[in-house]
C-alpha cells in the first residue's frame, strides 16, 4: 500500500483565529439545522404537501445520500481550490436552495431542492471536519474540534427547535426561509474571518481504498455507521413518538427537543474531552448509553417523567458521537486528515440516510414506537464492534 501523506498545517498567528473556529462552527450549525429541519416540521410538512410521515422522511434520506457522495467527490473536484472559497460558495448555495425549499409548490420540487442541500452538507463537512488542526496551535486542537462539532448539538438546541417553533407559528415555509438567510450570513462571516486555506494536499479518489485498508480506521467507521443508523432510525420519528406520551401535547414537543439539544451540547464537550484522551473508551460509553436509552423508551412511553429523563440522556449520549468518532478517525489516519475526514463524512451521511429510510419503513410498516427497538438494537451491535477492537490497533 502506498503511504498516505499530508502536508503540514498552515501556520498562522492571527488574532482572528478563535473567531475563525466559531465561524466554521456556524457553518456546521447551518448545514445540520438545514439537514434536520424536516424532523421538527414533519407533521406540518406532510399534511401541507399531502404525503405520509414516512414519505416526508425522504427530505432527510435523500440529502443524506447525496451528502455521502459529495463528501467523497467534492474534495477531489476542488482539490486545488482554497478551502475558504469552497466553504463560502457552499454556504451561498445552501442559502439559495433553502429559499427554493420555502417556495416549493410541490413535494417533488422540495425533494429536488433537498438533493442540492445534500451537496452542501457533504462538502461542508468534508472540509470543516479537519480544519481545527490548521486554525489553532497543537495544544488547542481538541478544544477547537469540539467547538466545530458543537454546531451539531447547537443545531438541536437552537436550529431545529427554532425552526419547529417558527413552523408552528407561521408555517413550515417560513422556517426554510429563515435558514436561507442564515446560510448567506454565515458565508459572509467565513469570507471575513477565515485566513487563506490552500489545500494541504490534493485529495485523489485512490486514497479512499488505501484508507479503508487501515484496520483501526475501518473499525471506527463501522461503529459510527451503526450508531448513526440506529440514532436516526429512531430520532427522525421522535416527534410522533413523543406525541403519544400521556400528558405531552404537541405544543410541548418543541420544548423537549430544546432540552434534548442542551444535553447534546454538554455531551459534545464531555465526549470531546474524553475522546481527546481515549476515543475507544468514549465510543464504548456512548454505545452503552444510546442502546439503553432507546430500548428503555419503549416501556417508558406511558410515563411523562421517565420519557423526559430518557430523552435528556439520549441527547447527552448522542452529543458525543460526532466529535468522538472524528477523534478516532484523526488518530487512526494522522497522515491523511482531510481525506480521512471526507471518508468519515461520507459514511456518516450514508448512515443518516439509511437511518431515516429504515425509520420510515418501520414507522409505516410496523409502528412508530418500533423505531426505538431497531435503533437501540443497532447501538448494541456497535458496542460489540468497539468492544472487540484492540485499543491502538493498526
Amino acid at each position: 500500500m502506498k503511504t498516505v501523506t499530508e502536508t503540514a498545517p498552515v501556520p498562522t498567528g492571527r488574532r482572528s483565529l478563535p473567531l475563525s473556529v466559531v465561524a466554521v462552527a456556524a457553518a456546521t450549525f447551518s448545514v445540520v439545522t438545514t439537514e434536520m429541519l424536516p424532523v421538527g416540521l414533519l407533521t406540518s410538512l406532510s399534511s401541507g404537501l399531502h404525503v405520509s410521515d414516512g414519505t416526508a422522511g425522504l427530505t432527510v434520506t435523500l440529502p443524506g445520500l447525496v451528502a455521502a457522495l459529495a463528501a467523497l467527490l467534492l474534495p477531489v473536484a476542488v482539490r486545488r481550490a482554497d478551502r475558504r472559497a469552497v466553504l463560502c460558495a457552499l454556504m451561498l448555495l445552501l442559502g439559495a436552495v433553502n429559499l427554493l425549499s420555502a417556495l416549493a409548490p410541490s413535494f417533488a420540487v422540495l425533494l429536488g431542492a433537498r438533493i442540492v442541500v445534500g451537496l452542501c452538507i457533504g462538502g461542508v463537512w468534508a472540509v470543516a471536519a479537519s480544519l481545527a488542526v490548521r486554525l489553532v496551535r497543537a495544544e488547542s486542537i481538541g478544544r477547537a474540534t469540539a467547538v466545530i462539532f458543537s454546531g451539531i448539538a447547537v443545531a438541536s438546541v437552537l436550529g431545529v427547535p427554532a425552526g419547529t417553533f417558527l413552523g408552528e407559528l407561521a408555517g413550515w415555509r417560513w422556517a426554510f426561509g429563515a435558514v436561507a438567510v442564515l446560510g448567506v450570513a454565515v458565508a459572509v462571516l467565513l469570507a471575513v474571518v477565515l485566513p487563506p486555506l490552500p489545500p494541504a494536499e490534493p485529495v485523489r479518489l485512490g486514497v479512499f481504498p488505501e484508507l479503508l485498508r487501515m484496520p483501526r480506521l475501518r473499525i471506527g467507521l463501522i461503529a459510527v455507521a451503526l450508531l448513526v443508523v440506529g440514532h436516526f432510525t429512531a430520532y427522525t420519528y421522535v416527534r410522533p413518538v413523543l406525541e403519544r406520551v400521556p400528558d405531552l401535547g404537541a405544543g410541548l414537543v418543541s420544548g423537549l427537543l430544546l432540552v434534548y439539544g442542551v444535553a447534546g451540547i454538554a455531551g459534545n464537550f464531555l465526549g470531546g474531552s474524553l475522546a481527546a484522551r481515549d476515543p475507544r473508551r468514549a465510543l464504548l460509553l456512548i454505545s452503552v448509553a444510546l442502546g439503553a436509552v432507546m430500548l428503555l423508551l419503549v416501556p417508558a412511553g406511558g410515563s411523562l417523567a421517565a420519557s423526559v429523563v430518557l430523552l435528556i440522556a439520549w441527547g447527552l449520549a448522542y452529543g458525543g458521537v460526532s466529535v468522538s468518532s472524528q477523534n478516532w478517525v484523526m488518530e487512526a489516519a494522522p497522515g491523511a486528515r482531510e481525506a480521512a475526514s471526507a471518508l468519515f463524512a461520507g459514511v456518516f451521511n450514508v448512515a443518516i440516510a439509511v437511518g431515516a429510510l429504515t425509520g420510515g419503513r418501520v414507522a409505516d410498516g410496523i409502528g412508530v414506537s418500533d423505531v426505538l427497538l431497531v435503533g437501540g438494537g443497532l447501538a448494541v451491535v456497535a458496542l460489540g464492534v468497539v468492544a472487540v477492537a484492540r485499543n491502538g490497533a493498526e
